[in-house]
């Protein structure tokens, strides 16, 4: 399983951690609680959406300990008009600067809405998949990416206004 899933465990762990060393450190222990558990892996789900589970409990559980103090949490809807995110040549040509700008957003939100917007808008995991693995509703999911999306658009509003 490590040789044929390392990858996908690290890759997973990067996004919900951002720094190489703390994927590296969440990889580890993904991979010690799946060999811990293996015997109890029934096979009613593929390899990986065990995995993905495991590793990002295991993302959780890090990030919970840490309790970054950084973290968007306030809305702020009456406070900021949200720019169209329509795309223009003059966007286009800061796309790398924005992706930086957006990681640093999505690595400052809270680790459960963090974990939605990983598994759905970065890994293209379905609602249902997200939810199986994260163990909520789907609904929970849905109400988890619209708080994390305007979080994201509001760290990124005047950013985008600028470089607009």
């Amino acid at each position: 399983i490590v040789e044929n899933y390392s990858d996908f465990v690290y890759n997973v762990a990067f996004r919900m951690m951002g720094k190489p060393e703390d994927a590296e450190d969440v990889s580890q222990e993904a991979f010690i609680s799946a060999y811990r558990a293996y015997g109890r892996f029934r096979g009613d789900s593929r390899v990986t959406t065990w995995l993905y589970r495991i590793t990002t409990n295991a993302a959780l559980m890090r990030l919970r300990k840490e309790k970054r103090g950084r973290q968007l949490t306030q809305t702020g809807l009456d406070e900021v008009d949200l720019v169209s995110w329509e795309p223009t040549p003059e966007r286009s040509a800061v796309t790398s600067e924005l992706g930086d700008k957006l990681r640093e957003g999505i690595d400052m939100l809270p680790p459960d809405l963090r974990a939605a917007v990983v598994m759905r808008d970065v890994e293209g995991l379905s609602n249902a998949e997200a939810a199986d693995i994260l163990s909520v509703t789907v609904s929970s999911i849905k109400s988890r990416l619209h708080r994390a999306r305007i979080l994201l658009r509001k760290h990124l509003a005047d950013y985008v206004k600028v470089a607009g």
